[in-house]
């Protein structure tokens, strides 16, 4: 495996907030990274320096050897990246099918051909059976799963996923995990994933970096981090045990 995305020195300031303060990390293509931490770490506003809404005030962000910081979202996903977000806002009055259509439209000019990568898709995240339906109208789960598949209809060499598990119970957490999972091998997509719920980051992940008050704390398997005295401290004792 080689690195498929590299983020070296990242710092990110809003006036007297240093949000993310000197990150680096490396992720191989096709693993399952996961960054955690406690609210208010700085994990969303560096998945922001990698996805392009934020150019970083030092540092630089680098996939498939070209540097990425800086550039537009909309360049960015299509070098590759494509994310998820925590608050899902699908088009609601259009349908499930559709939905998905729009990002499959990245790669293609024909609908045809969007709507067909789109219905596959669809398949495998267990949504097509709601294909038909307005987005508006699906169930929490549902509605994180078509933010799943938005994102893999652009054809991704990695996704960042930003709290998908949220808000799940957790049979619905297995079954996300289980999709994931089946994605990250059968496609050998890339994935990074930020979240709270540790069941799905035990279940999933090859390594874990783990982030507080916007500084680095501690990376490796996820069995040595959550031993890690000061993860622990941080973020284990008081936060992760409630998931």
């Amino acid at each position: 495996m080689s690195a498929l995305l590299t983020a070296t020195g990242l710092v990110k300031r809003f006036r007297g907030l240093t949000a993310v303060d000197n990150v680096s990390f490396s992720v191989e293509e096709g693993e399952v990274f996961a960054i955690i931490g406690p609210n208010g770490a700085g994990k969303t506003t560096l998945f922001n320096l990698v996805a392009g809404v934020f150019a970083p005030d030092e540092g630089e962000v680098t996939f498939a050897g070209a540097r990425i910081d800086g550039q537009a979202p909309e360049d960015i996903c299509k070098a590759g990246v494509a994310r998820t977000f925590q608050i899902v806002k699908p088009f609601p009055d259009l349908s499930v099918l559709d939905n998905v259509a729009i990002g499959a439209m990245l790669r293609t000019t024909h609908m045809a051909d969007a709507r067909a990568h789109a219905d596959d898709i669809l398949r495998k995240l267990d949504l097509h059976d709601r294909r038909s339906q307005k987005a508006g109208s699906l169930t929490l789960p549902d509605r994180k799963r078509l933010e799943v598949a938005r994102a893999l209809a652009t054809r991704p060499r990695l996704i960042l996923l930003d709290e998908v598990m949220a808000g799940l119970r957790p049979t619905e957490t297995d079954r996300m995990v289980a999709v994931l999972r089946d994605i990250n091998r059968t496609d050998r997509l890339t994935i990074v994933m930020i979240e709270h719920v540790m069941r799905a980051v035990m279940a999933l992940a090859t390594r874990v970096h783990v982030l507080h008050h916007g500084a680095s704390i501690a990376e490796g398997a996820p069995d040595a981090v959550t031993r890690d005295e000061n993860v622990v401290r941080s973020y284990l004792g008081s936060k992760a045990g409630a998931h």
